[in-house]
């Protein structure tokens, strides 16, 4: 019969005394930190006994960071699994116990906005933000800069008189690939739509910008049509996909960069569409999953959600211990890319 690991196989395995593993399970003050962190991970490693003792010793000596997010509400998929996947980096953070405070908005009005990040940036020691361009958020994430406390746009970049800093994907590139899908996929130049949540997310914005310059820089005989604003809303995005079918019945694509997602691929499914159409979504979530099997969209473009949560859990830690004089922390991810025979 296999015996239980004991102590001085643990010692063993982490590469310590035998004294030090008792040092560790007893939690005295006197082992170094990174000790007690290669202790612990020995003794997950080899199954050892005592393994809650020693979560313990080491989890309550480990620096406490406090961070606060806010996104979109919860009832949309998107921002649900976010915050799903944000927690699950937060308590899954190797080197610190993360306190994480999750806001999520029904009331997107900009004057909440701004008093959601004020009353985080009074009880978080890093601030994280999914939110509009207005001048009443630029005004409320200068004050919580000015408190000393980090603000990080999320997805869509976001300005200030102070440093803000940045997490989410290149969206000129995100473009720019959406652009490529279509001019590879498309048998036959056309006319493209594009739909956007609102023209203040600046991240919908760059995408649009990287989607026509690809087209300027091709010319490739697609004409993109203006982009239509959806607010965010499935019934809006339906109507209006409704009437660009209806308006242009040589429709040969539809870019889905914004919200109202559903609405949008409800009526293009019912649209009478060209043989050779083209549907390029973003974010991979149940709808859109739904839609590249059926085959109305070809392609989506989407955020990598568990790298997406351990890189902001990490970077607003970054600029927690980094400080307030230490400049912005920005950093951009790589998307994926998937299609009917990639999911």
């Amino acid at each position: 019969m296999k015996t239980r690991p004991t102590i001085p196989d643990l010692a063993s395995a982490a590469g310590v005394s035998v004294s030090t593993v008792n040092r560790v399970i007893s939690d005295a003050g006197s082992v170094r930190q990174p000790t007690r962190e290669r202790v612990l991970e020995a003794a997950q490693e080899i199954g050892f006994y005592g393994l809650g003792t020693i979560e313990h010793s080491v989890r309550s000596r480990r620096e406490t960071h406090r961070l606060g997010v806010i996104l979109q509400a919860r009832s949309r998929v998107f921002y649900r699994d976010l915050g799903a996947a944000l927690e699950a980096a937060a308590r899954s953070h190797p080197d610190a116990n993360v306190e994480l405070v999750i806001d999520h908005l029904d009331d997107l009005s900009p004057d909440n906005v701004a008093a959601r990040i004020r009353r985080l940036g009074q009880s978080c020691e890093t601030v994280a933000v999914v939110s509009a361009e207005h001048p009443l958020v630029s005004e409320a994430i200068d004050e919580v800069l000015a408190g000393g406390t980090p603000v990080c746009g999320l997805i869509g970049p976001l300005s200030a008189r102070g440093n803000v800093g940045y997490i989410g994907l290149d969206n000129w590139k995100v473009g720019r690939t959406a652009a490529w899908a279509f001019h590879r996929m498309c048998r036959e130049p056309g006319k493209i739509g594009i739909l956007v949540g609102n023209h203040r997310y600046r991240n919908q914005e760059l995408n649009e910008t990287g989607f026509r310059s690809y087209f300027r820089e091709h010319d490739a005989g697609f004409t993109v049509l203006e982009p239509q604003n959806t607010y965010e809303s499935a019934a809006v995005a339906r109507e209006l996909t409704e009437k660009l079918f209806h308006d242009h019945p040589d429709l040969c694509g539809l870019y889905i960069s914004g919200g109202g997602v559903t609405g949008a691929l409800a009526a293009a499914r019912e649209a009478k569409r060209r043989e050779d159409f083209i549907g390029v979504g973003y974010e991979m979530i149940e709808p859109t999953r739904a839609a590249l099997i059926d085959g109305t969209l070809a392609m989506v473009i989407a955020h990598p959600f568990e790298p997406f949560a351990r890189q902001t859990v990490a970077t607003m830690i970054k600029a927690k211990l980094a400080g307030p004089d230490a400049g912005a922390q920005r950093v951009t991810l790589g998307f994926d890319i998937f299609t009917s025979e990639n999911i």
